[in-house]
């Protein structure tokens, strides 16, 4: 079949999806597929139309991407695509619906407030309590996100949270043990330990830094690992998410869990957490990507 990897884009993103789009392009054509590059930088949707292509599979991060627009210009064309669809998309990628569907399903999720320029940052902080994370609603790879130690410090962190998003979250830090939990179809892959010296999980720790650890297994009890995976499904699926994805969450200092937010396009680069699952759980770049391919749609 002749695949398009849609990679690239206009967003902040763009050379993490360039990367991750880079490495599926030769994964699934060392797999024999007829896969093609597609920037959306530098081609449109007629180009997509007259490409003869068969399915899409979307390494595209944040916006336009990852947030149901895409999703409904391929069910549009009736191009089948991996991942979720147009409204599991969007509520993943919108951070402030997300945690209050999760609330509304009795979903454990931290406590959050959303703030703007008038906000009184300091009764947030009392309300809150600190330490507290500061996040653009709808925006990934933790670009514009700050962790704040001191009410003072949160005017700062809304000034650069909101170059990314006119909405704006405050999110009480939850310390303890960072985790991830890759998806693929209705498998939930072995639980990720994630450990940074930097003040918390950020794009530096992601995609650029020699010193954040990725520890699998991840140190549970085999029980505990699986009711946390069951957890990570459900919040997934409470999102209307499909396909693959990753669901990211904090246990606190009881081992009680909080769910952060879930990535339905994540990263497949060679500091990326789904492939590190997939290799633990016995399973290839190569096929991984194959398998994701596999589960294309339309709708």
């Amino acid at each position: 079949m002749k695949v398009a990897v849609l990679m690239g884009g206009t967003t902040a993103e763009r050379e993490v999806s360039l990367k991750s789009g880079s490495m599926v392009l030769a994964a699934l054509r060392a797999r024999g597929v007829d896969a093609h590059a597609f920037d959306p930088k530098s081609a449109g949707i007629a180009d997509l139309m007259r490409g003869g292509y068969e399915r899409a599979f979307i390494v595209l991060h944040g916006r336009f991407g990852e947030d149901g627009t895409l999703q409904g210009a391929l069910e549009w064309l009736g191009l089948r695509y991996t991942g979720s669809g147009v409204l599991g998309s969007a509520l993943a990628m919108d951070k402030l619906r997300a945690k209050r569907l999760w609330m509304a399903e009795g979903l454990p999720t931290p406590p959050f407030e959303v703030v703007d320029a008038g906000s009184d940052f300091r009764k947030v902080a009392e309300r809150l309590g600190l330490p507290l994370m500061v996040k653009p609603v709808s925006e990934g790879s933790s670009i514009g996100m700050s962790k704040v130690r001191a009410a003072a410090g949160l005017d700062e962190a809304f000034a650069l949270a909101v170059n990314y998003d006119r909405r704006v979250m405050v999110e009480k830090f939850i310390e303890g043990v960072e985790l991830t939990a890759g998806i693929l179809g209705d498998e939930v892959l072995p639980l990720i330990r994630l450990e940074t010296p930097r003040d918390f999980y950020d794009y530096q720790a992601k995609y650029v830094a020699d010193d954040t650890r990725y520890i699998i297994p991840c140190g549970l009890p085999p029980e505990r690992e699986r009711e946390i995976q069951a957890l990570c499904l459900r919040a997934f699926r409470s999102l209307g998410c499909s396909g693959w994805g990753r669901v990211d969450l904090m246990l606190d200092a009881a081992g009680r869990p909080w769910l952060l937010e879930v990535n339905t396009a994540p990263g497949m680069t060679d500091h990326s957490l789904v492939p590190m699952a997939a290799r633990a759980a016995g399973l290839s770049y190569e096929d991984l990507c194959v398998k994701i391919l596999e589960g294309a749609h339309v709708g």
